[in-house]
Protein backbone atom coordinates (compact mmCIF):
# COMPACT_ATOMS: atom_id res chain seq x y z
CA UNK A 1 0.00 0.00 0.00
CA UNK A 2 1.21 3.51 -0.84
CA UNK A 3 0.06 6.22 1.57
CA UNK A 4 0.06 9.96 0.87
CA UNK A 5 -0.45 12.73 3.41
CA UNK A 6 -1.18 16.22 2.06
CA UNK A 7 -0.70 19.32 4.23
CA UNK A 8 -1.92 22.77 3.31
CA UNK A 9 -4.33 25.51 4.25
CA UNK A 10 -8.04 25.87 3.73
CA UNK A 11 -8.78 27.19 0.25
CA UNK A 12 -5.74 25.59 -1.42
CA UNK A 13 -7.59 22.47 -2.57
CA UNK A 14 -5.98 20.02 -0.14
CA UNK A 15 -9.07 17.82 0.16
CA UNK A 16 -9.69 18.01 -3.58
CA UNK A 17 -6.08 16.94 -4.23
CA UNK A 18 -6.57 13.76 -2.19
CA UNK A 19 -9.87 13.04 -3.96
CA UNK A 20 -8.35 13.63 -7.41
CA UNK A 21 -5.42 11.36 -6.57
CA UNK A 22 -7.79 8.59 -5.52
CA UNK A 23 -9.75 8.94 -8.78
CA UNK A 24 -6.51 8.87 -10.80
CA UNK A 25 -5.48 5.68 -8.97
CA UNK A 26 -8.89 4.14 -9.57
CA UNK A 27 -8.58 4.97 -13.28
CA UNK A 28 -5.20 3.18 -13.19
CA UNK A 29 -6.97 0.04 -12.00
CA UNK A 30 -6.01 0.36 -8.34
CA UNK A 31 -8.00 0.55 -5.14
CA UNK A 32 -7.94 3.94 -3.43
CA UNK A 33 -9.47 5.95 -0.64
CA UNK A 34 -9.25 9.64 0.20
CA UNK A 35 -10.41 11.51 3.28
CA UNK A 36 -9.73 14.83 5.05
CA UNK A 37 -8.93 15.85 8.60
CA UNK A 38 -9.45 19.44 9.64
CA UNK A 39 -10.70 21.51 12.55
CA UNK A 40 -12.10 24.91 11.74
CA UNK A 41 -13.24 25.08 8.15
CA UNK A 42 -12.05 28.57 7.35
CA UNK A 43 -9.76 29.78 4.61
CA UNK A 44 -6.15 29.74 5.74
CA UNK A 45 -6.57 27.21 8.57
CA UNK A 46 -4.27 24.16 8.46
CA UNK A 47 -5.82 21.20 6.67
CA UNK A 48 -4.60 17.63 6.22
CA UNK A 49 -5.95 15.13 3.71
CA UNK A 50 -4.98 11.53 3.11
CA UNK A 51 -4.96 9.13 0.19
CA UNK A 52 -4.20 5.41 0.18
CA UNK A 53 -3.54 3.43 -3.01
CA UNK A 54 -3.17 -0.33 -3.27
CA UNK A 55 -3.60 -3.20 -5.68
CA UNK A 56 -6.09 -4.82 -3.33
CA UNK A 57 -9.07 -3.65 -1.29
CA UNK A 58 -8.22 -1.13 1.43
CA UNK A 59 -9.84 -1.80 4.80
CA UNK A 60 -7.97 0.77 6.93
CA UNK A 61 -9.91 3.87 7.89
CA UNK A 62 -7.62 5.74 10.26
CA UNK A 63 -5.45 8.77 9.46
CA UNK A 64 -2.08 8.10 7.84
CA UNK A 65 0.61 8.30 10.52
CA UNK A 66 3.46 6.82 8.44
CA UNK A 67 3.16 8.23 4.91
CA UNK A 68 5.17 7.02 1.95
CA UNK A 69 4.77 10.47 0.43
CA UNK A 70 4.30 13.88 1.96
CA UNK A 71 2.91 16.75 -0.14
CA UNK A 72 3.20 20.22 1.38
CA UNK A 73 1.00 22.78 -0.35
CA UNK A 74 2.07 25.65 1.94
CA UNK A 75 5.71 25.80 3.05
CA UNK A 76 4.87 28.22 5.89
CA UNK A 77 3.45 25.21 7.76
CA UNK A 78 7.01 23.99 8.42
CA UNK A 79 7.32 26.77 11.02
CA UNK A 80 4.35 25.61 13.10
CA UNK A 81 3.84 21.85 12.59
CA UNK A 82 6.16 18.82 12.50
CA UNK A 83 5.07 17.72 9.05
CA UNK A 84 7.74 15.01 8.81
CA UNK A 85 6.41 12.93 11.68
CA UNK A 86 6.23 9.31 10.54
CA UNK A 87 7.58 9.92 7.00
CA UNK A 88 8.95 6.62 5.71
CA UNK A 89 12.80 6.62 5.49
CA UNK A 90 12.52 5.81 1.78
CA UNK A 91 9.58 8.17 1.33
CA UNK A 92 8.97 11.06 -1.01
CA UNK A 93 8.65 14.77 -0.25
CA UNK A 94 7.02 17.25 -2.61
CA UNK A 95 6.91 20.92 -1.55
CA UNK A 96 5.11 23.80 -3.22
CA UNK A 97 7.82 26.45 -3.25
CA UNK A 98 10.42 28.16 -5.35
CA UNK A 99 12.82 28.30 -2.39
CA UNK A 100 15.57 25.74 -1.95
CA UNK A 101 15.50 23.15 0.81
CA UNK A 102 18.43 25.00 2.38
CA UNK A 103 16.44 28.26 2.44
CA UNK A 104 13.62 26.36 4.16
CA UNK A 105 16.13 24.80 6.60
CA UNK A 106 15.10 21.30 5.51
CA UNK A 107 18.44 20.01 4.27
CA UNK A 108 18.80 17.52 7.19
CA UNK A 109 15.42 15.94 6.43
CA UNK A 110 16.07 15.87 2.68
CA UNK A 111 19.49 14.22 3.12
CA UNK A 112 17.85 11.37 5.08
CA UNK A 113 15.66 10.52 2.07
CA UNK A 114 16.92 8.62 -0.99
CA UNK A 115 18.43 10.84 -3.68
CA UNK A 116 15.77 12.35 -5.92
CA UNK A 117 12.91 11.64 -3.49
CA UNK A 118 12.60 15.25 -2.30
CA UNK A 119 11.55 17.86 -4.81
CA UNK A 120 10.04 21.31 -4.93
CA UNK A 121 7.81 22.78 -7.57
CA UNK A 122 6.37 26.32 -7.82
CA UNK A 123 2.82 24.97 -7.94
CA UNK A 124 1.11 28.17 -6.82
CA UNK A 125 2.90 30.13 -9.55
CA UNK A 126 1.86 27.54 -12.13
CA UNK A 127 -1.72 27.69 -10.87
CA UNK A 128 -1.75 31.48 -11.10
CA UNK A 129 -0.33 31.32 -14.61
CA UNK A 130 -2.77 28.71 -15.92
CA UNK A 131 -5.83 28.84 -13.62
CA UNK A 132 -5.68 32.44 -12.43
CA UNK A 133 -6.09 31.38 -8.78
CA UNK A 134 -3.68 30.29 -6.05
CA UNK A 135 -4.84 26.65 -5.97
CA UNK A 136 -1.71 24.50 -6.29
CA UNK A 137 -3.40 21.09 -5.98
CA UNK A 138 -3.59 20.08 -9.66
CA UNK A 139 -0.02 21.20 -10.35
CA UNK A 140 1.21 19.20 -7.35
CA UNK A 141 -0.58 16.09 -8.60
CA UNK A 142 1.14 16.45 -11.97
CA UNK A 143 4.47 16.73 -10.13
CA UNK A 144 3.57 13.73 -7.95
CA UNK A 145 3.01 11.62 -11.06
CA UNK A 146 6.52 12.52 -12.27
CA UNK A 147 8.15 12.04 -8.87
CA UNK A 148 6.62 8.74 -7.72
CA UNK A 149 5.04 7.21 -10.82
CA UNK A 150 2.24 6.07 -8.47
CA UNK A 151 -0.17 7.15 -11.21
CA UNK A 152 0.49 8.43 -14.71
CA UNK A 153 0.03 11.99 -15.87
CA UNK A 154 -2.74 10.69 -18.16
CA UNK A 155 -4.66 9.36 -15.16
CA UNK A 156 -4.21 12.64 -13.28
CA UNK A 157 -5.44 14.59 -16.31
CA UNK A 158 -8.49 12.32 -16.65
CA UNK A 159 -9.32 12.75 -12.94
CA UNK A 160 -9.10 16.54 -13.25
CA UNK A 161 -11.34 16.54 -16.31
CA UNK A 162 -13.86 14.29 -14.53
CA UNK A 163 -14.05 16.67 -11.57
CA UNK A 164 -13.90 19.96 -13.48
CA UNK A 165 -15.26 19.75 -17.01
CA UNK A 166 -14.78 22.77 -19.26
CA UNK A 167 -12.44 25.75 -18.99
CA UNK A 168 -11.62 25.32 -15.30
CA UNK A 169 -10.64 21.70 -15.82
CA UNK A 170 -8.52 22.46 -18.86
CA UNK A 171 -6.72 25.26 -17.01
CA UNK A 172 -5.92 22.86 -14.16
CA UNK A 173 -4.77 20.24 -16.68
CA UNK A 174 -2.29 22.77 -18.08
CA UNK A 175 -0.97 23.47 -14.56
CA UNK A 176 -0.59 19.74 -13.86
CA UNK A 177 1.19 19.18 -17.16
CA UNK A 178 3.55 22.11 -16.57
CA UNK A 179 4.52 20.82 -13.10
CA UNK A 180 5.00 17.30 -14.45
CA UNK A 181 7.18 18.57 -17.28
CA UNK A 182 9.23 20.73 -14.88
CA UNK A 183 10.14 17.68 -12.79
CA UNK A 184 10.81 15.47 -15.81
CA UNK A 185 13.04 18.15 -17.39
CA UNK A 186 14.97 18.48 -14.13
CA UNK A 187 15.49 14.70 -13.97
CA UNK A 188 16.82 14.65 -17.54
CA UNK A 189 19.19 17.55 -16.79
CA UNK A 190 20.47 15.98 -13.55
Amino acid sequence: MFQVRIHGRGGQGVVTAAELLSVAAFRAGKHAQAFPSFGSERTGAPVVAFCRVDDKEIRLREPILEPDCLIVQDATLFKSIDLFEGLHPKGYLLVNTRKSFEELHLEKVVHRLPEGHARMVPATELAMQHVGRAVPNAALLGALAALTRLVSLEHVVAAIRDAFPGKVGEANVLAAMAAHDALVRHDVAA
